[in-house]
């Protein structure tokens, strides 16, 4: 049995057969393929809410079957997002999440906390994931389940995300780094693509100065370079402002 296979099993016991609309593959995995870093992400639809006690033993199960740290290995970091299909289809603009669970809230599911429901604009691009990846892990394929998201709520939901980035430049970088790197990108072509390639997208149209600092993330992101970033600390700031200024050249200035 794999990681997936695992929490595949965990999800189906937990909410019941039933429950279970269909469960998808979502980003590096159906974007290109997974690097070193990348997450295990899916996507769980259900026909219904979540009860607290399912939350419980959701958020529990998943402690066990994700990876607790942020580094190479045989298990990875599991995101696991469930929406309800209601919610979800037909579309409408904020959608709302039903339970999230991600390794940075591990510490918080720790102390007892359990993922509540919530209007979440990041589910408009990790739907559209979803439906181009096309990988259903159960159920029927994410086009009969989900309903697209408008170009324009995309385009909302990316830019709605870049304060909360800013905020986190020092504390994560390499995803925050490669992440802003991915907005500009998906605003400036309308596609989704993974975060190196937006990386190597973004470093055709960045001017020299900026270079150090998607190249570094995206080698990290690969696993060719220890995540180190004391030396480029100078750089940061300067180069999330570069691109969330060409970020809001592409949003009207929204961002």
């Amino acid at each position: 049995m794999t990681q997936t296979d695992d929490t595949v099993r965990l999800v189906r016991e937990v909410l019941g057969p039933d429950a279970v609309v269909g469960i998808y593959l979502h980003g590096s995995a159906v974007l290109g393929r997974t690097r070193p870093y990348s997450d295990l992400d899916l996507l769980v639809v259900s026909r219904r809410r979540m009860t607290q006690p399912e939350r419980r033993a959701l958020t529990d199960g998943l402690r066990a079957l994700s990876a607790p740290t942020d580094e190479p290995g045989p298990l990875r970091p599991v995101e696991l997002t469930v929406v309800v299909q209601d919610d979800v289809r037909p579309w409408r603009y904020p959608p709302r999440c039903e339970f999230q669970y991600g390794e940075w809230l591990r510490a918080e599911f720790a102390r007892g906390l359990l993922p509540q429901p919530a209007p979440s604009p990041d589910l408009a691009p990790l739907i559209t994931m979803t439906l181009q990846g096309n990988t259903p892990l159960s159920g029927p394929p994410p086009a009969r389940v989900l309903a697209p998201v408008p170009p324009a709520d995309l385009r909302r939901a990316l830019v709605a995300g870049v304060p909360e980035l800013l905020a986190d430049l020092e504390q994560d970088t390499r995803n925050v780094v490669l992440t802003l790197a991915r907005i500009w990108h998906t605003l400036a072509t309308g596609t989704l693509t993974t975060k190196d390639a937006a990386a190597d997208w973004a470093l055709t149209r960045l001017p020299p100065e900026h270079h150090p600092v998607p190249t570094r993330a995206r080698d990290i992101y690969l696993g060719h370079t220890p995540d180190h970033w004391p030396d480029l600390q100078p750089h940061l700031h300067p180069y999330a402002t570069h691109v969330t200024t060409e970020i809001t050249h592409l949003t009207g200035g929204d961002a």
